[in-house]
């Protein structure tokens, strides 16, 4: 096996599970398994050890990045939680490639992955049930939906103002948001779903007024689901304020009224470090343990 389980961190308030993972190079990674009261269930994986993203939210991005993961260290996450929820009677039905790293700065190994995923000669799921996150790598996301347009793709958009984005999102200045209005009309002309957008929602930062007139206007003619995102505190960022939950609903209706889909995702694995933006270095967290590599 190229890639084994090292630490298993159950939550106790949602059925989340979070991984940590060792490579045969001795470096560690995580995955996340989300138990849906459905019986359904996801996991959500890694595509790099750590991530050169750098977004300000999100504590993997502190971290750096050390290297892309191998095919089968990426597949290797599904065998292993494949194996734990067969256990419990349950079947792993979604991959989302939201853990660690963006996934087109390991391109060629991710989409190889999703080849497998997708085989009804390998894992077999659906095209449906594969999701790719990206802080908007447009024409890596472009390349991905020509080869596979039913695989649904997520943009990590965040901000529809150029500054907050930048602020939040170093790469942001790379991706400018015009151009990533573009590669999502593009996407839509190649994909029967719509554009998955992960905004986060930070007071006084991404919630007011001005922001959901910015994000109204960028969206315009554009078929997207908004996926607001509630902050989940990270220690390297203590000025980052996550809207109140009420706030968010709010948003979100507006967003309904003005006719986008839109829902507000249920963050899962907050008391663990496994929600949206907590997975970090893992072998932080085992010399904080004292080296312990099980529990």
């Amino acid at each position: 096996e190229t890639i084994v389980l090292t630490q298993r961190h159950d939550s106790s308030l949602d059925g989340a599970s979070k991984l940590l993972l060792r490579t045969t190079a001795g470096q560690l990674t995580e995955a996340v398994v989300l138990r849906a009261a459905s019986g359904r269930s996801t996991l959500c994986v890694s595509s790099q050890v750590g991530c050169a993203a750098a977004c300000r939210f999100c504590a993997t991005g502190s971290m750096g990045v050390a290297r892309g993961l191998a095919v089968d260290e990426i597949l290797g996450q599904v065998v292993i939680a494949g194996r734990l929820l067969r256990e419990e009677g349950r079947r792993l039905r979604n991959v989302v490639f939201m853990g660690m790293g963006e996934p087109f700065h390991n391109e060629t190994h991710v989409t190889e992955a999703i080849a497998l995923l997708v085989d009804p000669a390998g894992f077999n799921l659906a095209p449906e049930k594969v999701m790719v996150s990206s802080v908007g790598v447009v024409d890596g996301m472009l390349r991905l939906a020509q080869r596979f347009p039913r695989v649904r793709l997520a943009l990590s958009l965040h901000s529809t103002r150029q500054d907050v984005r930048e602020q939040l999102v170093p790469l942001g200045k790379r991706f400018p948001l015009d151009d990533l209005r573009r590669g999502v009309a593009a996407l839509n002309a190649l994909q029967p779903a719509p554009v998955m957008l992960e905004y986060l929602m930070l007071a006084g930062l991404t919630d007011t007024d001005e922001d959901l007139a910015a994000l109204l206007a960028w969206s315009e003619g554009l078929s997207v689901h908004v996926n607001l995102i509630p902050y989940n505190p990270i220690a390297s960022a203590p000025e980052l304020v996550g809207t109140t939950m009420e706030d968010c609903r709010r948003f979100a209706a507006r967003l309904k009224q003005a006719g986008r889909t839109t829902t507000v995702r249920r963050s899962l694995g907050g008391d663990i470090e496994a929600a949206c933006g907590q997975l970090v270095k893992a072998q932080s967290l085992l010399e904080r343990r004292g080296g312990r590599t099980t529990d």
